[in-house]
């Protein structure tokens, strides 16, 4: 499973840097992952300072940190 996050999270990078900012229903929908495993993989890059998450009405704005 910890193999699956970290290939999750090296999509989610290259979806970000292609597409900028998405919302978290745009990144699921365009990782093709389940959501749970996005919110897994999101984490991780969350904690590792890769990602910044904005919440925005009733959803999430998602980009790189440059």
């Amino acid at each position: 499973m910890i193999t699956e996050i970290g290939i999750i999270a090296g999509d989610i990078w290259h979806y970000l840097d292609q597409h900028g900012q998405v919302t978290l229903s745009e990144l699921v929908r365009g990782i093709d992952k389940s959501r749970d495993n996005v919110l897994m993989s999101l984490g991780w890059l969350a904690r590792e300072g890769h990602v910044i998450m904005q919440q925005v009405e009733g959803d999430y704005k998602i980009t790189l940190r440059k």
